[in-house]
C-alpha cells in the first residue's frame, strides 16, 4: 500500500511499500499487462463450471449424431464386402456418376437463379421505408412456415400441361401448345428456386442492413455516378452476404428430396433420392451410405469454405 510522508517544503510525498514475493496483492505500479497475465496463470487450469451444464449436451449430441454418424461410415466400407468397393463403384459407374452430375448441375443453377432474386428482393427490402420493409420481411418469411410438400405439389398444378402457367401463355399467344414444364429438370429448378429465395435473401439483407449511407454518400460527392457507386461501392460491400447466401442454398440444395421427386416425376434423380432408392427399394445399405458420405462431405466442404473465407458468424449477419 502506499504511504504518505511530507518534504520539507510541505508537499506530500507518496512512497510505496516493496511487494513481499509471494503476496496475492499487486503494487500499484505493475502494468496493466502483468495484472493479466497473473489472472491467466491462476485461471490456468481450472474448470469453467459452465462445462457441467455443455457436458449433458455434448453427450447428446455423440449419443445421436456422432455414433449414427460412425456407423454410417461403418457400413459405407463392410457392406456387401470390406473394402471401398461403394466408393469406387460411385465413382466408376454410368448410373451414380450421372446422378451426381445431374445433382451438381441442378444446384448450380438453382443458386444461381436464386441468389440472384435474393438480391434484388433484399435490395429492394433494404433501400424500402420501415413499413413496406417489415411487410416484405413477413413476404419473405411467410413461405417457410408452408410444408414443402404442398409446395411442390402446388408448382405441379400451376406447371401441369392444363395448368395455369400453360394456359395463360397459350392465351397471349406465346405457345401454341403446352410446354413440358414438369417431369424434367426445368420444374424441379422452378421448385427448388421458389423454396430456397428466402434463405438468400435474409444473409444478403443482413449485410446490406449494415452498410454505412454516409460511405455511398461520400462515393457520390466525389463525382461518382449511380452506376459507379453501385458497381464499385455498394456492390463489394454486399459480397460477403452474397457468398454465404451461395454457400447457404447450395448446401440445402444439394439434399433435396420432395420436390425433385415429385416436379421430377422419377426422371430426374438427385442424389438424396438416389440415397432413399438405394437403401428402401434395392436394399444395398452400403451403397446408400457411400452415396451419403458423399453427401455429407460435400456440405462439410462448403461449410467450411464459408467459415474460412467470410466467417459463419458474419455471413450468417
Amino acid at each position: 500500500m502506499p504511504a504518505s510522508s511530507a518534504t520539507s517544503s510541505g508537499t506530500p510525498r507518496i512512497t510505496t511499500r516493496p511487494w513481499a514475493p509471494g503476496s496475492t496483492r499487486l503494487p500499484a505500479e505493475v502494468s496493466t499487462v502483468r495484472r493479466f497475465e497473473v489472472a491467466a496463470r491462476d485461471a490456468r487450469g481450472r474448470l469453467d463450471p459452465y462445462w457441467w451444464f455443455v457436458a449433458p449436451i455434448l453427450l447428446i449430441v455423440v449419443f445421436l449424431y456422432l455414433l449414427p454418424l460412425g456407423n454410417v461410415l461403418l457400413l459405407s466400407v463392410t457392406d456387401p464386402d470390406l473394402g471401398f468397393g461403394n466408393y469406387e463403384r460411385l465413382a466408376t459407374a454410368a448410373g451414380p456418376v450421372r446422378v451426381l452430375l445431374t445433382t451438381l448441375r441442378i444446384c448450380a443453377i438453382t443458386t444461381v437463379f436464386a441468389v440472384g432474386l435474393g438480391f434484388v428482393v433484399a435490395y429492394a427490402m433494404a433501400n424500402a421505408g420501415e413499413r413496406h420493409q417489415k411487410l416484405l420481411l413477413v413476404a419473405v418469411l411467410v413461405p417457410l412456415w408452408i410444408s414443402v410438400l404442398v409446395r411442390a405439389f402446388s408448382w405441379l398444378i400451376l406447371l401441369r400441361d392444363q395448368g395455369l402457367v400453360n394456359q395463360w401463355l397459350m392465351a397471349v399467344g406465346i405457345t401454341d401448345e403446352p410446354l413440358p414444364l414438369v417431369r424434367n429438370e426445368l420444374g424441379v429448378i422452378i421448385g427448388m428456386v421458389h423454396y430456397l429465395i428466402p434463405y438468400a435473401v435474409l444473409p444478403i439483407f443482413a449485410v446490406m442492413k449494415g452498410i454505412d449511407p454516409r460511405v455511398l454518400a461520400a462515393s457520390r460527392s466525389l463525382g461518382a455516378g449511380a452506376s459507379t457507386t453501385f458497381l464499385r461501392v455498394y456492390l463489394p460491400l454486399t459480397l460477403p452476404g452474397a457468398f454465404a447466401a451461395t454457400v447457404i442454398v447450395f448446401v440445402f440444395a444439394l439434399g433435396f428430396y420432395v420436390t425433385p421427386a415429385i416436379l421430377g416425376g422419377g426422371r430426374v434423380v438427385m442424389l438424396a433420392e438416389s440415397v432413399s432408392v438405394a437403401i428402401l427399394q434395392t436394399v444395398r445399405w452400403g451403397f446408400g451410405a457411400a452415396q451419403s458420405v458423399v453427401l455429407l462431405l460435400l456440405t462439410l466442404a462448403l461449410i467450411g469454405i464459408m467459415a474460412r473465407t467470410v466467417g459463419l458468424k458474419k455471413g450468417l449477419g
